[in-house]
């Protein structure tokens, strides 16, 4: 009885969680409340409307990533620091044939996932092609371990190598 209970109140802490965020307007961070002010901190940076949250560790530190979307159809990643509210990267999301992130990338996408699995043995579940704010581009692969883990791999269009690899504690929206 006591799993169905807590089977339940997940189920709807994360449905709060997912319309909470749609409806971001009505959301007052309180003093204590990290997303709450991480939210506010993020839409700061890039208005629109918030279609997925992942906390992941970085280091020692606890960090939400953002996946914005634009009135203008502008797709944004957004992290910010769990613990200061600060946000420390902003990423442009784009297609994999974009210009700008195709004048850049001089590592195939086989080879950046070849490298992405070498480095983290799984399988890769999404592929995203993201423009860091200097201009440029990298490879994010989500790679599910044999244990289940979920682990993040940024990989270098430019030079191959790897960037960032974080472990992803949760997720919440679309994928």
């Amino acid at each position: 009885m006591f799993r169905l209970s807590m089977g339940a109140t997940l189920v709807a802490a994360a449905l709060f969680a997912n319309t909470a965020m749609a409806d971001h307007g009505n959301l007052k961070p309180k003093a204590h409340d990290s997303l709450g002010k991480c939210v506010k901190a993020a839409l700061a940076k890039h208005d629109g409307t918030i279609v997925k949250v992942e906390f992941k560790n970085e280091g020692k530190s606890g960090v939400y990533e953002f996946d914005i979307e634009s009135a203008d159809g502008t797709a944004w990643d957004v992290e910010c620091d769990a613990k200061t509210s600060k946000v420390t990267e902003v990423e442009q999301e784009v297609k994999a044939d974009d210009a700008k992130f195709k004048a850049v990338a001089k590592v195939t996408e086989a080879d950046a996932k070849a490298t992405a699995i070498a480095a983290h043995a799984g399988t890769v579940t999404e592929t995203e092609y993201e423009l860091e704010a200097d201009g440029k581009a990298s490879y994010e692969f989500d790679i599910t371990t044999a244990d289940g883990k979920e682990i993040k791999v940024e990989v270098d269009a430019t030079t191959g190598k790897i960037v960032e690899t974080n472990e992803e504690t949760y997720q919440i929206g679309k994928e």
